[in-house]
């Protein structure tokens, strides 16, 4: 079926605010467990320090899975435990949740393990993997100055959605992780695969697909709300039909590929020119060299932030 695209965002205002965007996620998810289904997505592990895909059973388990995840996550046994878990439960149905790539290869499994009428496919708008390492040596920089760190979100909405924080709480205390932010878009620590991905594109072949109304403010300004905006795209008539069961939860409008569109939307992201500089200079000198020369804003750069946040 050809594309239909929708904004999207929770009714419940308190949720919404939890939330990475308009809390798609959420409202898909609970679709599948509220009837006792499994979702399979990215959970953060505190311990490594690493994001893993777990099989979710429950809303306590889910709402540990809920946020923006600026790492690389790590299939592990996924999808030996997801297909045991269709063989042994022939009357349930799985949602799958993750990056393009993911998506696509779970689904590739699934086709041939001949089950995929029980499988609906969702993937995320994508900027691009990190790599797992930087995250890890970072983190460890945090710890080792802060202590154990027991709260991540890199998309904290107190300023609103368009203005998000990046955090953790470590040693009791909120410690700003903005410097590997800015080294996450920088895009000197992507996989290489990244800049030529195939699936940063519109027409997708998985059911559904979620991410950030971007621009929507310009779009669709009466829809707006500035605690967050989804993007939904249903590509299939398996994707419709959670997304008719999901929508009541929802406030929606219709949309179209015009006026949803941005960078990730079109192509992939471009890898940057100082790459392999960055490489050199982490392979020589180690994390906190790279942080300091990479995870800061050019004088250039603060002066383009000042003047767009004056045009907002």
């Amino acid at each position: 079926m050809e594309t239909v695209v929708y904004a999207a965002r929770l009714k419940d205002h308190e949720l919404l605010k939890k939330s990475s965007s308009g809390g798609a996620f959420r409202s898909l998810s609970d679709v599948f467990l509220e009837r006792g289904d499994a979702v399979v997505c990215a959970v953060y592990d505190y311990d490594s320090h690493s994001a893993g895909f777990k099989m979710i059973l429950t809303k306590e388990e889910r709402d540990e899975a809920i946020g923006s995840k600026y790492m690389q996550s790590i299939p592990g046994t996924i999808y030996k435990d997801s297909l045991k878990w269709l063989k042994d439960n022939p009357e349930k149905k799985m949602l799958f949740v993750g990056m393009g790539c993911q998506a696509a290869g779970f689904r590739k499994f699934i086709d041939m393990s001949g089950l995929s009428e029980r499988v609906t496919v969702c993937d995320i708008i994508c900027h691009g993997s990190p790599s797992p390492k930087i995250w890890r040596d970072y983190a460890g920089i945090i710890e080792k100055k802060h202590g154990k760190i027991e709260y991540l979100t890199f998309k904290d909405k107190r300023r609103g959605w368009n203005k998000p924080l990046s955090l953790v709480v470590a040693g009791g205390k909120e410690v700003s992780i903005q410097s590997y932010k800015l080294l996450f878009t920088s895009n000197c620590i992507m996989r290489p695969a990244c800049h030529r991905c195939p699936y940063a594109r519109i027409e997708r072949s998985t059911d559904i697909t979620i991410g950030d109304y971007w621009h929507i403010e310009k779009k669709l300004p009466d829809f707006y709300d500035p605690m967050g905006n989804s993007l939904v795209l249903i590509h299939s008539e398996k994707g419709k039909s959670l997304f008719d069961a999901a929508k009541s939860k929802m406030e929606i409008m219709e949309s179209n590929k015009e006026d949803c569109w941005q960078k990730n939307l079109e192509k992939p992201t471009p890898c940057s020119s100082q790459r392999t500089d960055f490489w050199k200079d982490y392979e020589k000198n180690g994390i906190s060299s790279v942080v300091k020369n990479y995870g800061s804003r050019t004088l250039m750069q603060k002066i383009k932030h000042k003047i767009k946040k004056f045009l907002r």
